[in-house]
């Protein structure tokens, strides 16, 4: 894949129909670290458990920013316990509000991770 990068890592570019562009690939879904941009099947926000993220735990981020869809969805408290355990905060705001906070707190070098789920 040709991926967009800087030395900020991947950077969501645009958004297509539902997804995310991210160089020439279009992700309906993904998880972000700051070294790869990966496809994502995610569970309903509902279903949401760490095992759903563990990608981006291994990666040992600040925080993870989670983007919800079209709109902003609290998570089960569970998730936000179980991150903050493993030092790890949580940001939950719409999909495209993080994609565009992504791309903000790279450039600040912040070492994050994210899961966007679909815009639609």
């Amino acid at each position: 894949m040709d991926l967009e990068r800087s030395a900020a890592g991947p950077l969501v570019t645009g958004f297509s129909g539902s997804g995310f562009r991210i160089g020439d690939t279009v992700f309906p879904a993904l998880l972000m670290t700051v070294e790869a941009a990966l496809p994502w099947t995610p569970p309903s926000l509902s279903a949401l458990a760490l095992e759903d993220l563990q990608p981006l735990i291994d990666a040992r981020p600040e925080f993870i920013l989670l983007g919800t869809g079209h709109a902003l969805t609290r998570p089960s408290p569970l998730v936000s316990r179980g991150l903050e355990a493993r030092g790890i905060g949580l940001e939950v705001m719409d999909s495209r509000a993080a994609a565009r906070a992504w791309g903000v707190l790279r450039g600040e070098g912040r070492i994050i991770a994210a899961a966007l789920y679909p815009l639609s």
